[in-house]
């Protein structure tokens, strides 16, 4: 056995005890943050009755959690590359769970805007850092299904805060549906703090910003890392739209749907749960390249589904759109993390930069296209960006690696 070998011990392998004590603290991560994140998805309708807000404004409850979380991720990733990846998501977790009980004693509607606009800022430190912790301590044959893993905490953690707040609104008040999630979030928190490895492939550089600046410049310079954060952005930006204005679809005759009715359509995310880990799988085996333009196809005729007026046939293009987005996510957040020479966490942040700009921009901007035109707008809307993405992809089916020759799970 080597120095080096004793020094940095093998990377994590599926199957193994550690891959799994590493998966169940980032899932219970996962979840907490989305569940944190997505809480006020449903209660869009009731923010519009309590405090007198259109559709538009009342989306701003989200859409501002999900900009400053873009803008802060960048801070947060480059931050993880001195301090370290742990630290960082513990902080994350902790301090945006302490703000969701406080939104929930807000008076007003700015004062719950305020609220929701920290807590964006705080959860910034968990999405790109566990990227990147995931591609410096898993094996690279495990990194599809162990990312596609965390993501499926994301999707169990996004459905059970949006069916939650449903419930929880009916039976009480959407007050005591987000202290619940805030609840939530802190036994995350604790669960992250006792359970998550330290890092052991963590290498930390030196607080120079100027070395910072060059190596973000370093991924912008990539023709394929660029397409990449340019995905993220198309695909969660139309996804998050469908969400949004769903509710209000749903909650207008012929379907007058309750909040507790429209939260149980938000199970839909349990497909995206295995999705997310099939998915990521299965481009481990046949290659990114060949994947990921299939599933971006399925969340076109999902989108396609949901214009027709029968509720089964819109749940079912539900269903579809949220198959293929979750597969989607979990391939391309993997390949930003194996493209990537080097500041990992930095790449993922710029990725989930374009992500959660693609939910605040479009996903705000989807309620003029509901006010102009209902749900027809809407899906239009979501279909130009879609179509955008299934374009890029084929595009990036055509790329070398970044290293030149396409590897095992970029081809």
């Amino acid at each position: 056995m080597t120095d080096d070998s004793l020094e940095k011990p093998s990377r994590l392998l599926s199957g193994t005890p550690a891959f799994r004590r590493l998966n169940l603290a980032l899932f219970a991560a996962g979840f907490s943050t989305f569940a944190i994140l997505y809480c006020v998805q449903p209660l869009l309708p009731e923010f519009s009755r309590e405090f007198h807000v259109s559709a538009a404004v009342s989306s701003l409850s989200l859409s501002l959690s999900t900009g400053l979380l873009a803008v802060a991720m960048l801070v947060a990733g480059s931050l993880s590359e001195v301090i370290g990846r742990k630290p960082i998501m513990v902080a994350s977790l902790l301090l945006s769970a302490l703000l969701t009980l406080l939104s929930a004693l807000a008076p007003n509607w700015t004062s719950l805007l305020m609220a929701r606009m920290l807590i964006g800022i705080t959860l910034s430190g968990l999405p790109a850092v566990a990227m990147a912790y995931v591609s410096e301590e898993v094996d690279p044959k495990s990194i599809g299904l162990a990312m596609g893993l965390f993501i499926g905490g994301n999707a169990v953690g996004g459905m059970s805060g949006r069916i939650i707040g449903g419930v929880l609104t009916d039976l009480g008040s959407w007050r005591l549906a987000i202290g619940l999630i805030g609840c939530i979030g802190l036994g995350s928190a604790f669960a992250a703090w006792r359970s998550l490895p330290a890092s052991a492939h963590f290498q930390p550089r030196r607080a120079r910003p100027v070395d910072l600046v060059r190596s973000m410049g370093e991924h912008l310079r990539d023709p394929g890392l660029r397409a990449l954060f340019a995905e993220a952005f198309l695909l969660m930006g139309g996804f998050v739209t469908l969400y949004n204005y769903l509710g209000y679809r749903l909650t207008e005759p012929p379907y007058s749907l309750s909040q507790s009715a429209i939260g149980a359509v938000f199970a839909a995310y349990l497909i995206g749960t295995w999705s997310s880990a099939w998915i990521g799988g299965l481009a481990d085996r046949l290659g990114r390249k060949r994947v990921l333009w299939v599933v971006i196809v399925i969340m076109l005729a999902g989108v396609a589904l949901t214009l027709f007026d029968h509720l089964l046939l819109i749940i079912a293009g539900i269903v579809a759109v949220t198959f293929g987005f979750f597969g989607g996510h979990s391939i391309a957040s993997s390949w930003v993390g194996s493209r990537a020479a080097s500041a990992k966490a930095q790449a993922s942040a710029l990725y989930l930069f374009c992500y959660y700009l693609g939910s605040s921009a479009i996903g705000t901007l989807g309620g003029v296209f509901w006010a102009r035109a209902a749900w027809p707008g809407v899906a239009g809307l979501v279909t130009a960006l879609l179509v955008a993405a299934l374009a890029l992809a084929l595009w990036l089916a055509t790329l070398p690696s970044s290293h030149g020759k396409a590897n095992a799970t970029d081809s």
